[in-house]
């Protein structure tokens, strides 16, 4: 079943099922009408001479020089040429697919007044899985995402690269094989492609995605080793969270209850310690302010996604052209910056946490760094100082890029948001943080193995899947498989998939 696009209504969920999973797309019919009405109210202008930014001026510091006839004719080509500016490796297909899809979803507000051949260009492209080769680096998230943009501008002109069918190849053949017109470009159409923060929005909604799926993966892990550490329930209370109120932390402790139920640690079986150190009892609290900047995060995304980010903009029933600057990225930027610090916050208490695992003194009776031949055996020692160097570089990345705008274009461009890079950081702090959660999940693992209690239903279903992908360490070995391995396995959600089968939902 295919999703319609009609400006309103795009949500992560859906950005990521047709950037990810390859949904098929269509446009709402009254927005294809609105995409006409605009079209046909910017041609009148365009005859009548009226002067209008990007589309009869230059762009930036040259947004003062009007062009003839011919000049207008030829701009949107030359404007494309110049933009492409990237450098580096090729984003990811999802990212590009991602902000083919929230471009579209742009255009069908009816404000952007570009020709309709190209919103279903885009559209086709998506269908037919023609994917332009965007060089991730070079936007500075104001006046959009121009450079990475423009390369794929680049398609509408039949030029540049594109991924079709598992190969990469000239976009001329790609649409070609894939049976899709080149619509070419015409007045205000290349501007009209590029000019809004619509790749660091995509990378930003799939993070997100990703990131409250870590999440949960970050409350089973916790359970575990709550579990393995006999820690003391009642700071898992939802009653206690009630009272003060935010919904993250109740969220939290509520998960992780749930990943216990049926376990010896909550039926008072066991003795536990009257109070627990912070990394043990305050883990509600800390992945429930995770929970809650997501929450903030998504909502910006979301009216980001369903907002006309372009510059100008027409309003056609006015007759009226607005210039401004809707394709600023800091509304997005800035609560990512935060997303960052979140994760690596969790990520800094999950590494709290497999250190008291492995410390003889912290963990409740457990062996030596979880190895039964502490001396000739180190165990999971080193397992630690790889989650340590981890959370150092997510640390260094947490700086926030909404801070770093440096002037460009003569200063006409004098203050940019910076939020490609906050896009690109945060994709290399979810990687780390894979890594350190995994690592923890495999300590627990360990730990749970030499405990002789029953756990909870939730913490048997994660410890079975740990089991198909890394066995228990009983004398020592290369450990570095075994930590890709889990890194790997956190990135999947296997653990996820069969926790929530077991036990339901966990949000």
């Amino acid at each position: 079943m295919s999703i319609t696009l009609n400006g309103s209504s795009l949500n992560i969920e859906k950005l990521v099922a047709i950037a990810r999973h390859r949904e098929k797309v269509e446009l709402d019919r009254d927005a294809l009408q609105r995409i006409k009405v605009c079209r046909a109210m910017l041609e009148e202008k365009i005859a009548a001479k009226e002067i209008m930014y990007g589309v009869n001026t230059g762009i930036g510091e040259f947004s003062e020089m009007v062009l003839n006839d011919d000049q207008v004719k030829d701009f949107q080509k030359y404007l494309i040429y110049n933009h492409a500016a990237g450098i580096g490796d090729p984003a990811p297909i999802e990212y590009v697919r991602g902000a083919m899809v929230g471009r579209i979803n742009v255009h069908a507000h009816g404000n952007s007044g570009c020709r309709p051949e190209i919103t279903g260009t885009l559209i086709d492209m998506l269908n037919q899985g023609v994917t332009p080769v965007v060089c991730q680096k070079g936007s500075v998230g104001a006046c959009g995402d121009l450079a990475p943009m423009a390369q794929l501008a680049l398609s509408l002109m039949g030029e540049g690269e594109a991924y079709y069918q598992g190969q990469r190849m000239a976009t001329k053949d790609a649409l070609g094989k894939a049976g899709i017109p080149i619509p070419g470009l015409e007045a205000r159409d290349g501007l009209a492609t590029i000019n809004g923060s619509n790749l660091l929005t995509a990378m930003s909604a799939i993070h997100l995605y990703d990131i409250d799926r870590w999440l949960k993966q970050a409350e089973i892990a916790a359970a575990m080793s709550l579990e393995a550490l006999i820690a003391n329930m009642k700071p898992y209370d939802t009653r206690l969270h009630e009272l003060r109120g935010f919904k993250g932390a109740v969220r939290a402790a509520k998960a992780i209850r749930k990943c216990l139920d049926g376990s010896d640690l909550v039926t008072g079986k066991i003795k536990t310690r009257v109070q627990d150190a912070y990394s043990m009892r305050s883990t509600p609290q800390v992945i429930g302010a995770a929970h809650d900047a997501v929450r903030w995060a998504r909502s910006q995304v979301e009216i980001e996604l369903n907002g006309v980010g372009d510059n100008p903009i027409f309003l056609p029933e006015e007759g009226l052209t607005l210039t401004g600057a809707n394709f600023q990225g800091s509304p997005v930027c800035l609560p990512m910056d935060m997303i960052g610090a979140a994760v690596t916050m969790v990520s800094v208490m999950s590494e709290r946490r497999m250190n008291r695992l492995n410390n003889p003194a912290l963990s409740a009776g457990l062996p030596s760094f979880l190895t039964k031949g502490a001396g000739m055996f180190s165990g999971l020692m080193l397992s630690q100082y790889t989650a340590d160097s981890l959370i150092v570089e997510q640390r260094i990345l947490c700086m926030p890029a909404s801070i770093q705008s440096i002037p460009a274009a003569a200063d006409q461009e004098d203050f940019v948001s910076m939020g490609m890079n906050t896009a690109i950081k945060n994709g290399q702090i979810l990687d780390n943080a894979y890594g350190v959660l995994g690592i923890e999940f495999m300590a627990a693992a360990q730990a749970l193995d030499f405990r002789e209690f029953t756990p909870g239903k939730g913490v048997q279903a994660a410890h079975k899947v740990i089991r198909k992908h890394v066995d228990f360490l009983d004398i020592d070995r290369p450990l570095f498989t075994d930590h890709t391995n889990m890194q790997a396995l956190v990135k999947s959600c296997e653990i996820l998939e069969a926790v929530e089968l077991e036990v339901g939902s966990l949000e």
